[in-house]
């Protein structure tokens, strides 16, 4: 029987380099990891409440509440009344927030583009510039 051409090892040893390879780049963030990822909704999803913003991050309301509060207290976010439910608060991303998020991503770039430069060979960084083509096609069969 044929070794199929990509096998479930190959992909646990993928799943365990992505891992590693996201925490390295996170490694030298200024700002904590659910911090920046609740930003970055906000980014992507525009305004959003605080219970679907817990929901999208997998944590409980209350502590969802306190890293808006967090944000809200280095002015990277504002919170106001939902305006079809007075009783929900709404969180959207501020001009300030919207400006540490592009420095945090800033960073990482900076840090991939530095490493890719010094640690690889030509044909390496060629290979991966194809990268992140074929993790959207991963991403969309895996749908």
């Amino acid at each position: 029987m044929d070794e199929p051409d990509y096998s479930v090892a190959d992909a646990e040893h993928l799943r365990l380099a992505v891992g590693k390879f996201v925490r390295r780049v996170r490694s030298a963030d200024t700002m904590p990891a659910g911090q920046a990822a609740v930003l970055g909704h906000l980014r992507r999803n525009g305004p959003s409440a605080i219970v679907a913003l817990a929901e999208r991050e997998r944590v409980r309301h209350q502590t969802m509440a306190r890293t808006v509060k967090l944000l809200t207290d280095q002015g990277l976010v504002h919170v106001g009344a939902d305006p079809d439910d007075r009783r929900r608060v709404v969180v959207s991303l501020s001009a300030e927030g919207s400006a540490r998020l592009d420095d945090e991503q800033a960073s990482r770039a900076e840090w991939i583009a530095r490493a890719a430069g010094v640690e690889l060979t030509a044909q390496e960084r060629a290979v991966l510039k194809r990268f992140p083509a074929v993790l959207e096609k991963l991403i969309a069969a895996g749908g």
